[in-house]
């Protein structure tokens, strides 16, 4: 647990740098001379990228692997069962793992880049080997980055929408309130009734009352709600995800002309003017705040996404009834989601800073058509989950109309539920 809590540390400190550097070079811009912000230097932000690449690496190669096998291990056979033991079992089962990774390595550089200098480039752990792996860790999260954020862009509204309150429109919650609390005495007295021997109708039954008492809760929450609450903030904050979604998508359509006229757009075009030498947006103090509002959008976008996809549905934790083994793999999902966070906002344009340290070592940063085909493959995949998230009402009024509704083309859970009406009926949406 202690493992698992650093290692979410070194992702937080992984996404914060980044807009930290930003607010550092413009600070250092508005006060050169200021005695008391002097300790805020490039020698200082470029040691914390270190510490940060440093610690990235040691959690998702050492402690996190160590944490893992150390949650499993038993002790080896004929040895007295206890910490020492399974710590023992651990690290034998790290080293053998460290042997077989570093022996894949050897035989694809082999099969790939046969030459004197690759292979002795794999004796230089430190300097080649250690940078090299995480490089592909790197691409892997920048690429689960460019599947989860789109997404996520386009799941946010629905998020927003469960957290806020809706505006009431057309709507009678007095009676809506009236019809819940009727369906769910109803539900009551059925559950009272049934023996306790039909174990499956107690369990549907129980199931059926939980939701009606969860549509209660949100029903009682909307009417407690103030006007302001129900018609300023749900409009503003809708209206706000759109803007930076919009912006989001612009900036990258402007970095892909850029990276088609100018050399230097390449996140490994140029070394960058330095800490506190130039501003790293063009609109200044403005333009680097609304860096770092996308970086934190993009960031939230990207876990929520990442939680909403098909294959981590079930990944996603649960008070009280999570296991350990899940919330290392939670605690490994988010280290690289939030390592490449700055290798992809680079990447896409999102900021003009520069990387440093071992985070701009990436050798895929510098190929032109992977740089390209990332940007237009996001820009492509966000505009497209944008189109299907406000077009989906559109889209299932057109399969009523023509009669094809019934044959299940969509894929939203919601299709099958039910809303009370204003003269008490059932209506199926």
């Amino acid at each position: 647990l202690f493992l698992s809590t650093f290692t979410l540390a070194v992702s937080a400190g992984a996404v914060l740098l980044l807009p930290f550097s930003i607010i550092s070079n413009e600070i250092l811009l508005s006060f050169p001379q200021n005695y008391y912000i002097q300790w805020l230097n490039g020698s200082l932000i470029h040691g914390l990228w270190n510490l940060a690449s440093l610690f990235s690496n040691l959690c998702l190669f050492v402690l996190m692997p160590f944490a893992f096998f150390f949650l499993e291990s038993e002790g080896f056979a004929g040895l007295k069962k206890g910490i020492r033991a399974r710590i023992l079992e651990t690290l034998v089962m790290l080293i053998l793992l460290a042997l077989l990774i570093l022996g894949i390595v050897w035989v694809a550089s082999a099969l790939i880049d046969n030459d004197a200098a690759s292979m002795e480039s794999l004796y230089d752990l430190w300097e080649f080997y250690l940078p090299y792996l995480y490089s592909c860790i790197s691409l892997m999260g920048c690429l689960l980055l460019l599947l989860c954020t789109p997404v996520g862009l386009s799941r946010m509204f629905t998020v927003m929408g469960q957290l806020l309150v809706k505006p009431t429109i057309l709507e009678d919650l007095d009676e809506q309130m009236y019809i819940i609390t009727l369906e769910e005495e109803a539900i009551q007295r059925k559950l009272n009734g049934v023996s306790s021997t039909v174990e499956y109708q107690t369990v549907e039954l129980e199931r059926e009352l939980e939701k009606v008492k969860s549509k209660k809760t949100n029903l009682e929450r909307r009417k407690k709600a103030s006007a302001w609450e129900r018609n300023l903030v749900y409009p503003a904050v809708m209206i706000l995800l759109l803007i930076e979604t919009s912006i989001s998508v612009l900036l990258v359509a402007l970095n892909i002309l850029y990276l088609l006229v100018d050399e230097t757009a390449m996140p490994k075009g140029s070394g960058g003017p330095g800490i506190g030498n130039a501003s790293l947006s063009t609109f200044g103090f403005v333009g680097a705040a609304l860096e770092i509002i996308l970086i934190f959008y993009l960031m939230v976008s990207s876990v929520v996404g990442f939680y909403s996809l098909r294959f981590f549905e079930n990944f996603t934790p649960r008070k009280d009834d999570t296991t350990m083994t899940k919330i290392i793999g939670n605690c490994v999902s988010i280290l690289v989601l939030s390592s490449a966070l700055p290798v992809m906002s680079r990447t896409l344009g999102i900021t003009r800073f520069d990387l440093l340290g071992d985070f701009g070592r990436f050798n895929w940063l510098g190929n032109f058509y992977i740089v390209l085909s990332y940007n237009l493959l996001f820009a492509i995949m966000t505009t497209l989950c944008l189109v299907r998230k406000f077009t989906s009402a559109v889209r299932e009024e057109l399969l009523k109309a023509i009669g094809l509704d019934k044959l299940h083309l969509s894929n939203n859970p919601r299709d099958s539920e039910t809303k009370p009406s204003a003269n008490g009926h059932q209506k199926t949406l």
